[in-house]
C-alpha cells in the first residue's frame, strides 16, 4: 500500500503536468485550433464570449470596425450561436449567403471582406471550412454589413453633406435579427424595413438593365442645325425616336415609320407627362437631348433614388393623412387614408434660394395673409424702389409695420389668398400665388424658397373637410378678406419636402426629373467613395 500511494500522487502530477502543458499550448496556437477542437470534437453548436469575440476580430482585421454592433447581437442573445440551429446552419444564414451574392438588385456592389471564407462555410466541408465560431461571427459581421448597406443606406451626416434634411430612419439591428431568424422571409420586398417606393424602383432598376444588356437603347440621330418635330413631320430622327418610344415602355410597337403620325402623338404625349415635360406634340431639341441620356445614366438615377428611399421610414405612407412635395418633379401630393385626395404643381426655389429638403407638420391655414417682406429682399430688390418713387409702398399695397415691409391681402398679394404654416429654422412655408403662368414652365424654379402651390385653395378645402365649420362659403369669405384669419389645426398635418429624381407611381410608370439642384452628381459621388473606402 506505501508503494503504491507513491506511485499515483507521481502519476497524478505528472497529469497535471501534462494538462498544464497542453493549456500552455493552446495559448500559443491559434483560436482556429482551438475552435477546430471544440466544434468537432463536441460536434455541437458555438458559444460566442467575449474571449472568442476578440481572438476573431484580432485575426479578421479587415471586420475590426464592426466588432461592436457584432457583439451587442450575441450579447442580446446571451452570447448563443446566431447561425447554428441542431449543428446546422439556420434557414436565414442561408438566404443572408444568397442575399450577398444579389446585391447589385439592390443598386449596389458591396464587396464583403473575406467573402471566400463565407463561401466555404457553404461550398466545402472538413478542415477547408472555417470553424464554427469563426462561420458564425462571419456571418454575424456580414450581416451586420448588409443590412447597413442595404436597409439603412449611408450615414445620418453623410446624409446631412447632401442636403437631406429629413429624419434619418435608424435600424436596430439586433431587435431585427430576432424578427429574421424566426421568419427569413422578412428580407423579401418587406414594407416594414423599407419605404415601398424603393421595391418600384428596384423593379425599374431591373427592366433598364435588361434595356442595357439587349443594347437596344441607340442613340438617335438629328439633322444640324435642329427643327422642331411636329404632328405629319416626315424625318428618320422620328423612327429612331419611335423606337425609343418603344423600348421605354411608351409605345406597344414598332412600325419603323418615319411619319409622325397619331401613334407617335399618343407614344410622346405619355413619355412628356410621366416626365413632367409640358404636354404637347412638340419634340425640340431638349427632348431629344433627354432621350439620347445613356442607358448608364438612368441606372445611375435609380440607384441613387433607391439610396434615398433607404434614409426614409416605412411608417411615412402609413400615416393617416400627410402632404408630399417632390422638389425635381415640381409637384404635390396630399394623401389621407391611403388616398390621394389631391395633386398640384407647385414651383419651388431658384438654383439661388434652393427650397430645402426637409419635413414638418402643418400647424396653421392663414387665410387672407399679410406677406412680412424678408429684409433680404428688402435690401436687395425694394429699397432703391422705394427711394426713387415715394408712393411705391401704397402703388403696390404695401405698408411699414413695426419697422418691416408687408404687404397686404388682396388678390395681387405675392402669397395669394392662403398659406400653410409648418414651423421650421428655414422659415420656409406653401403659398397660393397670383401668378398662375408660371405653373406652366416645364422648370418651375421661381420662388425665394417658400413652395408655391397652384391648388392653394383645393388643398385647404381638402384639408378642412373634416372640419364642418369651414363650409365652402367661409373659406370663401375668408380668402377675400383684408384681415389675416388664421386657423390652428387641432391636428397637424405632416409634410414632406423630397428629393426624387425618379418615381415610379402605382401604375409602374417610370418617371425621370430635371436633377435642378444637381444633388444626383453629388450623390453619385459620395455613393462611389463610400464603395472604394469599403473596399479597400
Amino acid at each position: 500500500m506505501k508503494t503504491v500511494y507513491p506511485i499515483a500522487i507521481i502519476l497524478f502530477l505528472g497529469f497535471i503536468t501534462s494538462s498544464f502543458e497542453l493549456k500552455k499550448n493552446d495559448v500559443t496556437t491559434s483560436k482556429k485550433s482551438y475552435d477546430f477542437y471544440s466544434d468537432f470534437v463536441h460536434d455541437s453548436d458555438p458559444v460566442i464570449d467575449n474571449d472568442v469575440l476578440n481572438d476573431f476580430f484580432k485575426r479578421y482585421a479587415d471586420l475590426k470596425k464592426y466588432q461592436n454592433k457584432v457583439a451587442a447581437l450575441y450579447q442580446n442573445r446571451s452570447y448563443e450561436s446566431i447561425w447554428y440551429e441542431d449543428n446546422k446552419i439556420n434557414e436565414f444564414g442561408k438566404l443572408l449567403h444568397q442575399k450577398l451574392k444579389l446585391t447589385h438588385e439592390e443598386g449596389l456592389e458591396i464587396e464583403i471582406p473575406y467573402e471566400n471564407e463565407i463561401d466555404k462555410i457553404f461550398t466545402t466541408k472538413g478542415k477547408e471550412r472555417p470553424s464554427k465560431s469563426d462561420s458564425d461571427l462571419l456571418l454575424s459581421t456580414a450581416y451586420i454589413i448588409y443590412m447597413s448597406q442595404v436597409y439603412e443606406g449611408l450615414d445620418a451626416e453623410t446624409v446631412k453633406k447632401t442636403g437631406w434634411m429629413l429624419p434619418k430612419k435608424q435600424l436596430s439591428y439586433e431587435t431585427l435579427l430576432d424578427s429574421l431568424i424566426v421568419n427569413p422571409a422578412l428580407l423579401e420586398k418587406n414594407n416594414e424595413l423599407l419605404f415601398d417606393q424603393y421595391y418600384k424602383l428596384q423593379g425599374a432598376l431591373e427592366k433598364y438593365r435588361q434595356i442595357e444588356k439587349d443594347g437596344t437603347w441607340m442613340p438617335i440621330e438629328t439633322a444640324t442645325p435642329y427643327k422642331d418635330l411636329r404632328p405629319d413631320a416626315v424625318s428618320k430622327t422620328i423612327a429612331q425616336v419611335r423606337t425609343r418610344l418603344v423600348v421605354m415602355g411608351d409605345l406597344q410597337n414598332d412600325s419603323k415609320s418615319d411619319v409622325y403620325d397619331r401613334e407617335m402623338m399618343d407614344a410622346v404625349m405619355k413619355y412628356k407627362l410621366r416626365n413632367g415635360f409640358k404636354p404637347n406634340y412638340i419634340l425640340a431639341e431638349e427632348h431629344i437631348k433627354d432621350m439620347n441620356t445613356p442607358i448608364a445614366d438612368k441606372i445611375k438615377t435609380l440607384a441613387v433614388n433607391m439610396e434615398r428611399c433607404r434614409w426614409i421610414s416605412p411608417k411615412l405612407v402609413k400615416d393617416k393623412e400627410y402632404i408630399m412635395v417632390n422638389v425635381p418633379s415640381f409637384e404635390l401630393v396630399y394623401v389621407k387614408n391611403g388616398k390621394t385626395e389631391l395633386a398640384s404643381r407647385v414651383f419651388v426655389g431658384s438654383a439661388l434660394t434652393k427650397t430645402s429638403i426637409f419635413s414638418g407638420n402643418i400647424d396653421k391655414i392663414v387665410f387672407s395673409p399679410y406677406w412680412t417682406i424678408p429684409q433680404s429682399i428688402v435690401d436687395n430688390e425694394l429699397k432703391s424702389k422705394i427711394a426713387s418713387d415715394p408712393n411705391y409702398l401704397a402703388e403696390h399695397n404695401m405698408e411699414m409695420k413695426n419697422g418691416q415691409v408687408r404687404q397686404k391681402p388682396g388678390p395681387e398679394n405675392s402669397l395669394g389668398l392662403v398659406k400653410f404654416i409648418f414651423p421650421n429654422p428655414e422659415d420656409i412655408y406653401m403659398h397660393d400665388t397670383p401668378a398662375k403662368t408660371l405653373f406652366d414652365f416645364e422648370k418651375r424654379t421661381f420662388s425665394h424658397g417658400c413652395i408655391n402651390v397652384k391648388e392653394a385653395k383645393n388643398l385647404a378645402i381638402a384639408m378642412l373637410k373634416d372640419y364642418p365649420e369651414w363650409t365652402a362659403d367661409r373659406i370663401d369669405t375668408a380668402m377675400e378678406g383684408k384681415e389675416e384669419i388664421t386657423f390652428k389645426l387641432p391636428n397637424k398635418v405632416p409634410i414632406y419636402i423630397c428629393y426624387f429624381t425618379s418615381w415610379v407611381n402605382e401604375s409602374g410608370e417610370i418617371s425621370f426629373f430635371q436633377d435642378v439642384y444637381e444633388k444626383d452628381n453629388d450623390l453619385n459621388k459620395i455613393m462611389f467613395q463610400e464603395s472604394m473606402a469599403f473596399n479597400n
